[in-house]
């Protein structure tokens, strides 16, 4: 390679890496049992929240039909930027019921960072929670969904944000009452770099 090319090829790659290198997948709470860094066990409940200062920033999960049609999940964590300030307030969000579809983002700006869950033999699903964070007066702006994850109920899920000012607000679900697995459209958005009057958005 040139070596012109290189002093310039160099720095856009120490610089990516400087914005992604922290971008793991960690288990949250205690040992699992030799779950492979799964955050849960197959039809257990879980809690997992991002250190504080940090969000939801990927989700990644497999599926067991024969252990009653449920996930293992993990999820990574990203600290905010500095522009983004601390957060002001966190929160657990509404439930979300069991065998139903279900629409929500995080109420008063807020952005994702953790997730709860519990499992329903009765009807093979999980009711869901979000953690959201506030980030003081910051509001969302120019949101979009995802493509559905998985693509295929019963596929394996591994959803990443490679765009580094996107933040997760919540999503919206489909149920399938034949394959008694979920698809997800992860609400995705940026936010201000300044205050704004908006309460919830």
């Amino acid at each position: 390679m040139d070596l012109a090319l290189l002093c310039v090829f160099l720095p856009l790659v120490t610089m990516a890496w400087g914005q992604y290198g922290d971008y793991y997948y960690q288990p949250q709470y205690g040992d699992y049992g030799g779950n492979d860094g799964w955050v849960n066990v197959y039809r257990q409940g879980f809690n997992f929240q991002c250190p504080h200062g940090q969000v939801i920033t990927a989700v990644r999960s497999t599926f067991s039909k024969k252990e009653g049609s449920d996930r293992q999940w993990n999820y990574a964590c990203m600290s905010t930027p500095q522009s983004l300030g601390e957060p002001t307030e966190c929160w657990w969000e509404e439930i979300n019921r069991a065998g139903t579809e279900w629409y929500q983002t995080c109420s008063n700006n807020g952005l994702v960072a953790g997730f709860q869950s519990q499992y329903f033999p009765s009807v093979l699903d999980r009711e869901w929670q979000f953690y959201c964070c506030r980030y003081s007066r910051r509001c969302p702006y120019s949101c979009s969904m995802t493509t559905e994850h998985p693509g295929h109920y019963g596929e394996d899920m591994d959803m990443m944000m490679y765009t580094y000012d996107h933040y997760i607000r919540g999503a919206t679900t489909t149920f399938s009452a034949v394959d008694r697995d979920r698809q997800w459209k992860f609400i995705i958005c940026r936010m201000t770099d300044f205050d704004c009057q908006f309460q919830n958005l």
